[in-house]
């Protein structure tokens, strides 16, 4: 009994503590202390026992912002780039951005990178945005690693260097960022930047798949189709290409009807691979767009007027799902 007694007078001085703190922060914001500006500035963000106001929180954050707290600074940026609480304004959202990058505010320095990368509220500067991403990467900031190993693979602000991009990719991978898993699954694939190496790279899609990256699922179902890096296994690409298929990839549509027309990891069943071929020839681009509709169009003729005619209505009323 004295222990419940003692945990819960514990309980009791732990939430007065909070109550007083959270008490005199509004006097500590209008007397000046940053930090206090910043706080309170969160909590109306937030909603953290407040209801959320923007308006409220941008005006918090101005203030410690225009002292210098770098934190507050980001904040402000982030907030003209949205228009929370404010009109969005890309130019001032760079402002704060650099200034809070200037202090080394890893998070500020990435988004400084993006403004650089898209031309938002800036010329257009690929150089530029390497440099921020480079700082913000060497922090440990895992899109910036991604972004940077694009710059990198693509040769866009740097010299194109594969084993460049592979380093960050790999950097932001180890984080679990899905789409540099993806990215480093394409290089084991292919041999770019490391040694070929099909084992790593359906270990690499598949982390990135089981996150729900459409592209990575495509490809783990097409080694798993093709016995590349695993044992081949019919059943796991189509489990793999449905999910890519219902997220709109177009190649895993096509080939999902391919395995419902043949039958091949699944019970053939021509009405939906007439479906999937339907949906990859309205969403196909390039080469495939002519292959996805003389695909259709063969798996039509085994189809009644009123089986064809149904499964259209379908396919018309049919949205991709959205990865969580």
């Amino acid at each position: 009994m004295k222990k419940v007694l003692l945990l819960i007078s514990i309980l009791f001085m732990i939430v007065l503590l909070w109550v007083l703190v959270d008490a005199v922060l509004p006097k500590r914001a209008k007397a000046g202390d940053a930090e206090a500006q910043t706080e309170l500035g969160e909590k109306y963000y937030n909603g953290d026992g407040v209801a959320i106001d923007y308006k409220e929180a941008f005006k918090w954050y101005k203030l410690a912002a225009e002292q210098g707290y770098a934190y507050a600074q980001y904040k402000l940026g982030v907030m003209y780039t949205n228009g929370e609480g404010v009109a969005i304004d890309y130019k001032v959202s760079v402002k704060w951005y650099k200034l809070a990058a200037e202090q080394g505010f890893a998070i500020a320095q990435y988004n400084l990178g993006v403004m650089y990368e898209n031309g938002r509220g800036v010329v257009q500067n690929h150089k530029e945005a390497v440099k921020w991403y480079k700082l913000a990467a060497e922090q440990g900031v895992a899109y910036a690693q991604y972004n940077l190993g694009l710059m990198y693979d693509n040769g866009e602000g740097v010299t194109q260097d594969s084993k460049e991009a592979f380093k960050w990719y790999k950097l932001a991978a180890e984080q679990g960022d899905a789409s540099a898993q993806f990215r480093l699954g394409l290089m084991y694939t292919n041999g770019r930047g490391v040694v070929q190496n099909h084992k790593e790279a359906v270990k690499w899609y598949k982390l990135a798949a089981e996150q729900g990256d459409a592209w990575a699922q495509y490809n783990l179902g097409w080694m798993y189709l093709n016995g590349e890096g695993v044992t081949q296994d019919s059943k796991e690409a189509f489990k793999w290409f449905k999910l890519a298929a219902e997220q709109g990839d177009a190649d895993a549509q096509n080939n999902l009807g391919g395995m419902y027309y043949n039958g091949d990891g699944v019970v053939q069943n021509n009405e939906q691979a007439y479906f999937w071929y339907l949906l990859a020839a309205a969403n196909a681009s390039g080469d495939l767009i002519q292959k996805a509709k003389e695909n259709r169009d063969i798996v039509a003729k085994k189809l009644s007027p009123a089986q064809v005619e149904r499964i259209q209505r379908e396919a018309a009323n049919w949205k991709p799902k959205v990865s969580e």
